[in-house]
């Protein structure tokens, strides 16, 4: 059983649905694979197995709910695996998102009698962010115990900010090292790699710097699972499986055993995730990432060719550009890049207009105006940003096709807004 659903290789196919009706004419290219890849034919067969022989709950004692559990056990071993951890140090979650907050928020809760400090780089998700104020504005009256000869105890000590990185988002070890041995850190929280940049993190050493601490490290790796190894460097680490293709949104979070944890919601039967999660989707997540692990090597050897001659060309045929993110030291399918002069909103919409599907890193959304902080922190260009995330099977053609029109869709948008020939 386990063998013909995780297993499984073939499916009824990858894709998406078509576009709108005014870009359905013209040829489609898929580059915003970030967080949302093509989804995977083996999870798309897993899960459509799965469907009729997991569809039960899985707490229940029945045998519809025994079987149901048994592949959810089978899912969770396979991403174990990938995650180089133990099955029962897996949960599974609904969403990225999801699992990054509760993991911040658990450890943190089971450490509030360390602090209420939360150490993390400029460059982290803007969801980490927000919860690191969470902790701070939830467990903020924390204070050390009075010293002898003290009737008192003594105010919490002022909490560290976000540790600064360099030019190309790499974060600033020596300034990372001094926040975590702050007095009242009850946990840092470092990225793997930046899905914004590229750019791979300091891991290594960073988790020293934790440990020498007696700090736990939180591990966002839902950029990097399924593109490049991650190492043994973490205390708990959050995997997003939309990101290796799975059919259903998941998020996976692994916590060593050692690691002291408490929800910090209320309790539930599920006690990390209140609810539970699909089996199907489970399944559909652990046969992707399975399948995506087998071939991973030759995908980066593509993917990371294709990425170098992009980041070429872009900075040789487009005026006042900025190609950021470290050339060598990175995912091996994103590339960034900010051009002056131009809206982000614009250039992403012209090129879909000539059928790239494209990401921006800084782009005004409906729901704010404000720019990448990531870029920001970086002292990277702010407006005009492209994010390419190349999928794992994308044809060099259509990169080079993208690559050519880029230059005279980067022209259009600044001749629309006047600013041509400055």
């Amino acid at each position: 059983m386990q063998i013909a659903i995780i297993r499984a290789g073939t499916g009824p196919g990858r894709g998406r649905a078509a576009g709108a009706a005014s870009v359905a004419r013209v040829k489609r290219t898929y580059l915003d694979a970030g967080g949302r890849a093509p989804l995977h034919p083996a999870g798309l067969a897993a899960q459509a197995a799965a469907f009729d022989d997991g569809w039960a709950d899985p707490r229940r004692l029945h045998a519809e709910g025994r079987r149901a559990r048994m592949l959810l056990d089978a899912a969770r071993e396979v991403l174990a695996e990938g995650l180089a951890c133990r099955p029962e140090e897996v949960h599974l979650g609904p969403s990225h998102t999801v699992a990054l907050q509760h993991g911040l928020l658990g450890i943190a809760r089971g450490r509030r009698r360390a602090g209420s400090s939360v150490v993390l780089s400029a460059v982290e998700r803007a969801a980490l962010h927000a919860g690191a104020q969470l902790v701070a504005e939830r467990h903020g009256s924390w204070t050390r115990p009075a010293r002898p000869g003290h009737d008192k105890d003594e105010e919490a000590p002022a909490r560290p900010g976000p540790v600064p990185v360099d030019r190309l988002g790499r974060v600033d070890v020596a300034a990372w090292r001094a926040a975590v041995g702050l007095p009242g850190v009850a946990l840092a929280v470092l990225q793997h790699a930046n899905g914004e940049v590229g750019t791979v993190q300091p891991l290594a050493a960073a988790y020293d710097a934790t440990q020498s601490a007696g700090v736990p490290l939180l591990v966002d790796a839902g950029s990097s699972v399924g593109h490049q190894e991650i190492p043994p460097a973490w205390d708990a680490v959050v995997a997003d499986a939309g990101d290796w293709g799975a059919p259903t949104p998941l998020g996976v979070l692994a916590v060593r055993t050692r690691v002291r944890m408490a929800p910090d919601w209320p309790e539930d039967e599920d006690r990390w995730f209140p609810g539970g999660v699909s089996v199907p989707a489970a399944l559909g997540a652990a046969a992707a990432l399975r399948a995506t692990l087998a071939d991973r090597e030759e995908a980066d050897l593509h993917r990371r060719r294709l990425v170098g001659r992009l980041r070429d060309e872009v900075a040789h045929r487009v005026p006042d550009v900025d190609v950021v993110g470290d050339p060598e030291d990175r995912l091996p399918h994103v590339v960034t890049f900010s051009c002056l002069y131009v809206d982000g909103e614009a250039l992403v919409t012209e090129l879909d207009r000539r059928g790239f599907a494209v990401g921006s890193g800084s782009a005004c959304t409906s729901s704010s105006l404000e720019p990448s902080h990531v870029l920001a922190a970086m002292g990277a260009l702010t407006h005009g940003n492209v994010r390419v995330t190349l999928p794992r099977e994308v044809p060099e053609a259509e990169v080079d096709r993208f690559a050519d029109e880029l230059p005279e869709a980067v022209a259009q948008v600044r001749r629309a807004l006047g600013v041509q020939g400055l």
